[in-house]
């Protein structure tokens, strides 16, 4: 019974959430109401907000979800952070992305694009991602510290910290933009999902060696 119930509310779930973006996609997401949602998914207003608390939260499923966090914290004993996303975004790209319409996820990103409240709403989902890497990347630095009997009197760790989240976020958001443009150009998603293999493994050489050394290397 408990089975079944999981079953129906994750069917109510789908079926809001492909209202919504319906309607998102054809008037935009400022013109479309929470009641007008609720009235075409054939659920009251107040079972929509049990599923998703605002209408920000209805379009941006999927932005920030990935736990960069949890993947540098949870890494296996003897890998680095920057190894442990490195892996876990080249298994990502070479994934089949099964189940994915390209036409409805780039329709998706062009109603947040299009939309400034969204557009903040997102902005402020990475910048959240970025500082929860950051914290999880000082606690590493802190956790090396006390086992080499180093102290970081000039907080210099911290600001190490900041500097590498920063720089990572930036990449990965980069690798997506990529990713979503060629799908927009026409790119199948074979396609797209190949360069993207190719991209992670340059973005993440870029951290791991630096500009000037890559740039050295292709000159």
């Amino acid at each position: 019974m408990a089975g079944l119930r999981e079953r129906k509310k994750a069917q109510t779930r789908q079926r809001i959430a492909a209202v919504a973006w319906r309607l998102f996609a054809e008037r935009g997401f400022e013109a479309v109401t929470v009641n007008e949602i609720a009235e075409a998914a054939e659920v009251a207003k107040a079972t929509l907000f049990a599923y998703f608390p605002t209408k920000e939260s209805l379009a941006l499923q999927g932005v920030g979800d990935d736990d960069l966090a949890g993947i540098v914290t949870r890494r296996p004993a003897g890998q680095s952070p920057l190894e442990a996303l490195r892996a876990h975004f080249r298994a990502l790209a070479a994934g089949p992305m099964t189940g994915l319409d390209p036409e409805v996820l780039v329709s998706r990103i062009r109603v947040i694009f299009d939309s400034p409240a969204l557009s903040t709403a997102a902005n402020a989902l990475l910048y959240q991602q970025r500082q929860q890497l950051a914290e999880a990347l000082k606690a590493e630095a802190v956790a090396a510290g006390e086992e080499g009997g180093e102290r970081d009197a000039g907080g210099r760790g911290e600001m190490v910290a900041v500097l590498m989240a920063a720089q990572i976020s930036a990449s990965l958001v980069t690798l997506q933009e990529a990713f979503f443009r060629r799908l927009a150009d026409g790119t199948s998603l074979d396609g797209a999902r190949q360069q993207l293999a190719e991209d992670v493994e340059l973005a993440f050489s870029l951290l791991a060696d630096g500009l000037e050394t890559h740039t050295a290397h292709t000159a």
